[in-house]
């Protein structure tokens, strides 16, 4: 059992946040300021909302509107500036939808930045002072919707730490919870495996044409090297099927049960792709704003990145890495590369984790203040 904070349309939030949402980049500064002033509250600033259209608008709304319906978010106050692409009511009403407070300031409205400051501030307390009358409830590991990510990945990561998150993963699905695993690029290669695993003939269909999509543009882009990067080729991995073939041991044993777009909720429980850009903050804001109320992420050769909103665990199978990064690595899977344990037996300790933070433990990223946090946009986001 887990505890939290049931929201009004029956969400379930393990942690219990004021989101202060900028509808623009040019209110981001603004939004900032404002959070600083309130317990509790996290500004989600961005470079988005303007000089966009077409999917990539729709796109940045969706996140938007995702991040302020996430359960862990408690209410909502979007900053807008005026004139951006993004409707600052807009996202509002979309969020009130989830039945949470939800509040917009327009700064070209309210006669700049200062009054619009001095009026979130007062507006974010007034939310703060409802939320802290709520109190925990009891609720099920099958509410959780759990984000699998990956980054900095080495050789490990495709021996131990993915396999692990995989078991883990498949544990929480067989409780009746869901997985989101994303990253498109880093499945390419691999991606056979996967839709062999579909549920039915569309999501095996939807999964080939997202692979083949990104596959278009790493090949005008990037001239094959795809998502493999310097620090990937450092650490031991040789060509991108390797990575990919690594990548996907993430998803487990579980039937793939849906294929949704970036920033997008499941409408099924299980196994989740999420189509997303490879690289990790994309990627994690696209499943946060899916639902996701808790992240794993698997590292090779450490990285140190985290969310604002949800609690990131991270997951090494690299000894040395753990070694050396114990400040920034919550649990080390490398005890499968030194002969130590099974990758079961860590899969198992890894779910037992994910339920710990899901009960209020806090991760090393929750600790060190780590909030990296960006929206995919279509120009360079594959």
């Amino acid at each position: 059992m887990i505890e939290g904070y049931r929201r009004p349309n029956g969400g379930f939030g393990i942690r219990n946040y004021i989101a202060i949402i900028p509808s623009v980049i040019c209110s981001s500064i603004t939004a900032s300021h404002i959070a600083e002033q309130i317990p509790h509250a996290i500004a989600l600033t961005h470079h988005t909302g303007c000089s966009t259209a077409g999917d990539d608008l729709e796109k940045v709304k969706r996140s938007l509107v995702g991040l302020g319906k996430n359960p862990n978010v408690g209410g909502a106050l979007v900053i807008g500036l005026g004139c951006e692409q993004v409707d600052p009511y807009e996202v509002t009403d979309a969020i009130k939808e989830s039945g949470k407070i939800a509040k917009t300031l327009v700064i070209q409205e309210e006669g700049g930045i200062v009054p619009t400051i001095k009026k979130g501030v007062e507006t974010a307390r007034d939310i703060s002072v409802k939320l802290s009358r709520e109190e925990k409830v009891t609720g099920e590991a099958e509410e959780l919707t759990l984000a699998i990510e990956c980054g900095g990945s080495d050789t490990t990561s495709g021996i131990a730490a993915n396999p692990a998150i995989g078991h883990a993963s498949d544990l929480l699905i067989e409780k009746g919870g869901t997985t989101i695993v994303s990253e498109t690029a880093e499945l390419i290669g691999g991606e056979h495996i996967l839709v062999k695993k579909a549920d039915d003939k569309k999501t095996a269909d939807k999964l080939i044409k997202i692979v083949t999509e990104v596959e278009k543009v790493y090949s005008t882009r990037r001239k094959g090297t795809g998502s493999l990067s310097q620090g990937n080729i450092e650490g031991g991995i040789t060509t991108l099927e390797e990575k990919s073939l690594g990548c996907i041991c993430k998803a487990g044993s579980a039937s793939v049960k849906e294929v949704v777009r970036y920033g997008e909720k499941p409408s099924k429980k299980g196994l989740i792709i999420m189509d997303t850009p490879g690289f990790d903050v994309h990627s994690m804001t696209g499943m946060v704003a899916g639902g996701a109320q808790i992240i794993a992420f698997t590292t090779g050769r450490g990285s140190t990145v985290g969310f604002p909103i949800a609690p990131v665990i991270k997951i090494t199978g690299n000894p040395r890495t753990y070694g050396k990064m114990k400040d920034e690595m919550d649990f080390n899977a490398g005890t499968i590369i030194l002969g130590k344990k099974t990758i079961q037996e860590v899969g198992e300790e890894i779910f037992q984790k994910i339920i710990r933070v899901a009960n209020g433990e806090k991760t090393k990223s929750e600790a060190l203040g780590l909030e990296e946090f960006a929206i995919s946009s279509l120009a360079g986001s594959k």
